[in-house]
């Protein structure tokens, strides 16, 4: 029964989730909500485990929270649930592309579609950074002042010359290893 719920789920999740990976992020928000499978705090250790692993971030998150809920044969049906959507989309849409190429109401309809979805995604990162900065283990409310510095000055500092052309695999290590060394 469980697995039949991870397909229904996450076949939602890739039906709705317009916008790549991040797009899936208040989707596995609520889904923790409703469902139980994992937390909220999961969620923020499951993008902080996608975005370190390679392949794409929905897709990752999906098989670690399938996992998390029913095993790696959770993990396996939460991924390929997620992928099916796109799948089954791409197949019709390659059929048409063509005739709908140039088609005015199909570029309002995506003209109306990347505003949501960057919605989405906003409201996805204050999400967590609520969870990830500002509530404890406990979900109780606090106000970090190191990670809030260390953020500004993280934000601050990419926007300088130089430093803005870093790599972000130089951002990443720099936050992990202060992180660590804070034990924030």
């Amino acid at each position: 029964m469980i697995f039949l719920q991870l397909f229904i789920e996450f076949f939602q999740v890739g039906l709705f989730a317009i916008g790549g990976g991040p797009a899936t992020i208040p989707f596995l928000m609520e889904l923790a909500d409703r469902r139980g499978w994992y937390t909220r705090a999961d969620v923020a250790n499951m993008l902080a485990v996608s975005e370190s692993t390679p392949g794409p971030i929905g897709i990752n998150m999906a098989t670690y929270a399938g996992y998390h809920a029913a095993g790696l044969a959770g993990g396996l049906v939460a991924t390929l649930s997620l992928v099916l959507p796109s799948i089954i989309v791409v197949i019709l849409v390659a059929r048409v592309l063509k005739s709908f190429a140039e088609n005015p109401y199909v570029n309002a309809v995506f003209g109306g579609i990347r505003p949501a979805v960057t919605g989405l995604i906003a409201a996805a990162v204050l999400g967590l950074m609520q969870t990830a900065m500002f509530t404890d283990e406990n979900g109780a409310w606090r106000f970090p002042i190191v990670s809030v510095a260390l953020c500004a000055a993280f934000f601050a500092a990419m926007q300088i010359g130089k430093l803005r052309r870093l790599h972000p695999v130089f951002w990443l290590i720099a936050g992990a290893f202060l992180g660590v060394v804070l034990k924030l």
